[in-house]
């Protein structure tokens, strides 16, 4: 079932925590970019935050993990690592890509969205949903107001 989990933790500054969707991509880019994706976001955003991945990107990883080609699988495993720092949510995803179940999550909660994936981008800002994404290859850039 969609639910938004409900943003009430308060920081120093007064602001709730942010609350931003991974996409599986995103978990990879401290091994295609050796980016730290969580000091990069801690300097990008400069306030409290907590990453989220849904349940289909969860299963997407283990299936990289599983079938994927070696190098891939390696990715896969180290992703999944990383993801054990996140919150895991389950959605209904019957029948959808993970990218629709993403875009329909982040529409419903109005989360931003971590991805580096050029049409999954696209299709959040058509709708209005904040983007974080690498720049340059080295550097994380946001695209849309939180």
């Amino acid at each position: 079932m969609e639910r938004c989990v409900c943003m009430t933790m308060k920081t120093e500054k007064s602001r709730p925590t942010l609350r931003i969707i991974l996409d599986a991509n995103a978990l990879f880019v401290p091994f295609e970019f050796r980016i730290d994706i969580f000091q990069a976001l801690r300097t990008l955003l400069d306030r409290n935050f907590e990453l989220v991945i849904l349940k289909p990107v969860e299963e997407e990883l283990k299936r990289l993990a599983r079938e994927g080609s070696p190098q891939m699988r390696k990715k896969a495993l180290c992703a999944l690592e990383l993801a054990q720092q996140c919150r895991v949510l389950s959605v209904e995803a019957h029948s959808v890509t993970t990218d629709d179940a993403i875009l329909r999550f982040a529409e419903k909660c109005h989360y931003p969205v971590f991805t580096n994936d050029g049409e999954l981008r696209k299709k959040l800002r058509d709708i209005n949903v904040p983007v974080i994404y690498v720049r340059q290859k080295s550097r994380l850039e946001i695209d849309g107001r939180l």
